[in-house]
């Protein structure tokens, strides 16, 4: 079985982490260079943006920034609907190096950069009863995870791999991170956070039998 690997890094300057996809040196009427992806962070070897495997359930998704919205619903005090640019620019950012173990058998072990989940699920406040926590994506595609699995960790809405904004074939705008958790959790071109009592709720792969739980050190199949 695989081993999670990660190492946590929160730097927090006015609410946010520095956006390294633009150049900052750049003059007014300079051009802004491409992001350069990060192959190395504090002595750590990380994958390439490249080294995934194409298997979403309806090939990668192109989401119109612009028409975006994120909403945080069902059992909570008061539902929220954010902008990419307030996820992104009106919440601290984190970064964190977290190997995605998938169960075709590969991994990748990359820089992720985002807005912890419970800091919006706390703006929304989750109402006692909640118990669930299910993601919904812009392809159809749903998982779910306990609510004390989001609320007790450092889980990420990831906007950034390696130094650069998720490309859209990686999840854009948002990708879950679901450290511990196998690939089929983490979620990408997520649209919808909804807060529910029932514990039992199947996303896609659990609908067929994977495990509910999706815990690294476990079978993926229940």
């Amino acid at each position: 079985m695989l081993s999670l690997a990660f190492a946590l890094m929160v730097i927090v300057v006015g609410g946010a982490v520095g956006h390294p996809d633009t150049a900052a040196a750049a003059p007014e009427d300079g051009t802004d260079l491409p992001a350069v992806e990060i192959r190395e962070y504090e002595g750590l070897d990380l994958s390439s943006i490249n080294d995934f495997r194409e298997n979403s359930i309806h090939g990668p998704q192109f989401v119109d920034v612009s028409q975006y919205t994120l909403a945080v619903t069902g059992l909570v005090e008061n539902e929220q609907s954010y902008s990419y640019d307030d996820v992104v620019n009106s919440h601290d950012a984190y970064r964190k190096v977290v190997t995605l173990s998938c169960v075709e058998g590969w991994d990748v072990t990359l820089l992720w950069e985002g807005v912890l989940v419970k800091d919006l699920l706390e703006e929304a406040g989750v109402r006692p009863e909640a118990t669930t926590v299910i993601f919904k994506a812009e392809d159809g595609y749903t998982t779910t995870l306990p609510v004390e699995y989001i609320m007790d960790g450092d889980i990420l809405l990831a906007y950034r791999m390696n130094g650069v904004t998720l490309p859209p074939e990686r999840g854009f705008p948002f990708q879950l991170v679901a450290e511990s958790k196998w690939g089929y959790k983490w979620i990408k071109w997520v649209t919808e956070i909804e807060l529910s009592n029932n514990p039992n709720i199947q996303g896609y792969w659990e609908y067929y039998g994977y495990s509910q739980s999706g815990d690294l050190d476990k079978p993926y199949f229940d």
